[in-house]
């Protein structure tokens, strides 16, 4: 039996609704969990919403509503957004739910009894859009000489008594931790400017707030709540049942994956394993910080007026278009770029003319010159071993990509089989040899509807709605999708046995066109 697999995305602050990189982290981390799953494993797959801080409390009063009032609408349009997009989460955890309060002061508790905190006074610059402090030295200037974080946020001068946990303590472990164990945090960008700061020195982190209190309480302080970030953080146990010995927390913790932006890799590589190293719990495996993607090259605003809708991407161009797009589009891990043109010509070169195509004129001159029977007595030549041993490579170079979470990678290997079985049919030219050869023309188009399964299956943990349809047209029991069907001899006997026909086909990756807007 596999080792379970727990994945998380970082949760999402909701004081707007979601934007494009919430969709991209999303579809990433579903894609992660349909693999996994497709490989045999236990998936736990956790998203959800970071709905407490000082940012939604000021949102909040701005739109006359009180905090709690804006997170319920706002979180419901991160589920919206995670239904539309067809993800896959176990549980959508949101942080306002009593579970996570009770984790998150059981979390401070074991901080507190290990002596990691002390109360004092914070005097220091905050940046509430960020929810982080600053160093003096980590501050820019900006275009009116006003201070700004190294985000370009602004950033106010704070003074409250505040709780504060012993960061600094842990400052060599943590630096060990990413010399000795590099897989910790990838890409190695990320790790080499965590190692770089942690080795500039730690200080003493500020883990409360009094000047508001829309978050979690402290224990025993009831005037503080939790800093946003010690409560965020403490989600991924919340949602196995911490601080309850549960059934999940002995199966899924340590996370094997935290998927983040590169935004808050610092709280997810310093804050988080130094918590929990002080409340004696394993780190999780691996934390990994993908790259923004920019709307034609630029980072998505308010203020230039290029925000775009996940939503309405999905209802333009198609639920498994706009995943395989950005799976195919981006090397993960660094920043990427897409537009309405690039997703169209991408899906309709890729989708529609080459895999789409392949399936639906393979599957068309089965019904129509087989009558939907695959029986045949012919023989397999080797132009025929030859295709299905260059798909089933293909398809493995598939699966140890996205074992690494190169995807564009394994997306282009997947495509090269695609293209090996274009050229394949037309070298082999089933409509000649329907004149001239008919046995040897069942043999082809047989060999055909075998390499389009394998890619079907191979590619279904990132279009998931189009494979199956197509799988469900070929007769592919439900069960009978996951990997370690590719491996099984016997299936193409048993669809024949059980007296599948085809019926006649119908397309599952139309032609995209350009919306109206963009190509006027």
């Amino acid at each position: 039996m596999s080792d379970p697999y727990y994945i998380t995305t970082a949760i999402s602050y909701p004081n707007g609704k979601p934007h494009i990189g919430h969709a991209y982290e999303a579809i990433a981390a579903d894609v992660i969990a349909r693999f996994q799953r497709a490989q045999g494993r236990e998936v736990r797959f956790q998203t959800g919403t970071d709905e407490h801080g000082l940012k939604m409390a000021r949102k909040a009063e701005e739109q006359g509503k009180t905090a709690r009032e804006l997170a319920d609408e706002m979180s419901g349009c991160f589920q919206d957004m995670c239904a539309a997009l067809n993800i896959s989460h176990d549980r959508f955890i949101r942080t306002v739910e009593d579970d996570h309060h009770r984790a998150s002061q059981a979390l401070w508790q074991a901080m507190e009894a290990k002596g990691d905190l002390y109360l004092d006074r914070y005097e220091g610059w905050y940046s509430v859009r960020d929810e982080a402090y600053y160093d003096e030295k980590e501050l820019v200037e900006g275009e009116g000489g006003e201070k700004l974080s190294p985000q370009g946020t602004p950033v106010e001068w704070t003074v409250e008594e505040s709780w504060f946990f012993r960061l600094s303590k842990y400052q060599d472990a943590l630096l060990k931790l990413y010399q000795e164990t590099p897989e910790f945090l990838q890409p190695d960008s990320r790790r080499n400017e965590m190692i770089a700061f942690v080795s500039g020195g730690l200080k003493d982190l500020s883990v409360s707030r009094t000047s508001f209190d829309w978050g979690v309480k402290v224990p025993g302080s009831d005037n503080h709540v939790m800093y946003v970030w010690v409560d965020a953080l403490t989600n991924y146990l919340t949602g196995l049942g911490y601080p309850e010995e549960t059934e999940d927390m002995a199966k899924f913790w340590p996370a094997d994956l935290h998927l983040i932006g590169k935004d808050i890799v610092r709280f997810h590589t310093i804050y988080w394993p130094a918590f929990l190293m002080s409340a004696d719990l394993p780190l999780p495996k691996q934390v990994f910080g993908h790259g923004f993607l920019l709307n034609r090259g630029v980072k998505e605003s308010k203020s230039l007026g290029n925000v775009s809708d996940p939503m309405a991407l999905a209802e333009t161009y198609g639920v498994d278009a706009l995943r395989y797009f950005l799976m195919r589009e981006v090397a993960f891990g660094q920043d990427g770029s897409y537009s309405p043109e690039a997703i169209v010509t991408r899906c309709n070169a890729e989708l529609a003319n080459s895999f789409g195509n392949l399936a639906q004129r393979s599957l068309s001159m089965i019904f129509k010159n087989m009558d939907g029977n695959l029986a045949h007595d012919g023989a397999e030549n080797a132009d025929d071993m030859a295709l299905a041993k260059q798909v089933s490579e293909a398809c493995t170079t598939l699966q140890d990509k996205f074992e690494t979470l190169a995807f564009s990678e394994g997306l282009d290997a997947w495509m090269k089989a695609v293209f090996a079985c274009n050229q394949y049919v037309d070298e082999q030219a089933p409509w000649t040899l329907k004149k001239t050869d008919e046995t040897r023309m069942r043999v082809v188009l047989t060999t055909l509807f075998r390499q389009v399964r394998t890619l079907a299956i191979a590619v279904r943990p990132v279009v998931p709605a189009a494979a199956d349809t197509l799988l469900d047209q070929m007769g592919i029991p439900a069960g009978d999708r996951d990997y370690a069907a590719l491996g099984d001899q016997d299936w193409f006997a048993r669809l024949i046995d059980c007296g599948f026909a085809l019926d006649k086909p119908s397309g599952v990756f139309p032609r995209l066109e350009m919306p109206e807007t963009e190509a006027a």
